[in-house]
């Protein structure tokens, strides 16, 4: 029986399909897609030594080996696995790497046990992450850029957020940007950024929305690193900044970096656990730029630091973060925004508060 087969990919990224990835679970953390869940045919274990036969001795003793290592038990342990994401996503469809053996060996026993015929996506993960790099690379021809910038802690995030025609990369990169921008679980990896940047991007143009708006940022967004025809074009692009009170931004920075990371940390450890390695991260994130604070300016404001995660473990008040949170603004980041700017001034089409901004963007 011929099994079907999906080739329609953009439809499978408009629709955000469930996709049902059968590969082992190291391929799949190198790298997948949103709305993928893994169920491997194989674990790690075994595709490793499956790879090692048909190497020593060919394709059809390292098939045979397959069959050995699954049958029995594992094949009746993951066909009941894959029985039960296919009855929850019956709209779904599977793939491996390659749209190949594991994909079909999946298919046939996944029709066995329940006579359904679930796609497979033709030419699997390798033909679905290149369209994906394709269609960035087409996207960057088609869409007009305008970037917002404007000093750390201005709420430039917020601002995307409230705009249709915009696209968060620091939210794509899981990083707020700075050196406190880490959150409690770690980045996606290059690929899976890259992946979901795609599909944002597939979005917006199928949505005729090709004006897109996105933050000011470096050439990476914590250790993942923006496509560089992508970046070009933005540096490329009008500038709108985003100028609000000293005060906004030292408000703003400690709901990021105190009050909201806190809860993460918390959320993950428990309240006490997480109260300390929240405070642990805060004191590594500040030494990480301890040589460009200089040693004096960094113990000042490490001191400052330190106190204020005392207080708010005594009160629940973070209001004694203002003073190295101000400092970290005023000495550290708003030189460096400075010179950045100096060097785009040119780029500047638009400059006000958040409601100018937000009305300015909406309407151009």
């Amino acid at each position: 029986m011929e099994l079907p087969q999906v080739k329609d990919f953009r439809e499978l990224f408009l629709n955000g399909t469930p996709l049902l990835d059968v590969r082992a679970p190291v391929e799949f953390q190198a790298g997948a897609f949103p709305n993928a869940t893994n169920i491997p045919l194989l674990s790690d274990e075994e595709r490793h030594l499956i790879g090692i036969r048909y190497k020593e001795q060919g394709q059809d003793a390292a098939i045979e080996l397959g069959r050995e290592l699954i049958d029995g038990q594992p094949k009746a342990e993951r066909t009941a696995q894959w029985q039960a994401f296919v009855r929850q996503y019956p709209e779904g469809v599977l793939y491996c790497f390659r749209g190949g053996m594991r994909s079909r060996i999946s298919q046939e026993w996944i029709y066995e046990a329940t006579g359904i015929s679930y796609p497979r996506v033709e030419g699997g993960y390798k033909a679905l992450r290149n369209f994906l790099l394709e269609e960035i690379d087409q996207s960057i021809t088609e869409i007009q850029p305008t970037v917002l910038g404007g000093r750390t802690g201005a709420g430039k995030t917020i601002a995307i957020h409230q705009l249709q025609n915009s696209i968060d990369l620091e939210g794509l990169a899981w990083h707020r940007g700075s050196a406190f921008g880490g959150h409690v679980t770690p980045q996606p990896s290059q690929v899976d950024f890259e992946n979901r940047l795609s599909i944002e991007l597939i979005r917006h143009r199928a949505a005729g929305r090709f004006r897109l708006v996105f933050e000011d940022e470096s050439k990476a967004v914590g250790s993942r690193h923006i496509p560089p025809a992508l970046y070009e074009h933005m540096a490329r692009s009008p500038l709108v900044i985003l100028d609000v009170s000293l005060q906004e931004r030292i408000d703003n920075s400690i709901d990021e970096y105190v009050t909201s990371a806190l809860e993460e940390y918390q959320a993950m450890y428990g309240e006490d656990q997480g109260f300390q390695k929240w405070a642990a991260y805060a004191t590594h994130s500040l030494s990480r730029i301890s040589k460009r604070l200089g040693g004096e300016r960094y113990r000042e404001m490490n001191a400052k630091l330190q106190y204020a995660i005392g207080h708010l473990e005594q009160t629940g008040n973070p209001e004694a973060h203002q003073e190295w949170i101000s400092q970290l603004l005023t000495d550290y980041y708003d030189p460096m925004y400075d010179y950045q700017t100096s060097k785009k001034k040119d780029r500047i089409i638009f400059s006000g508060n958040m409601k100018e901004v937000i009305e300015y963007l909406t309407n151009s």
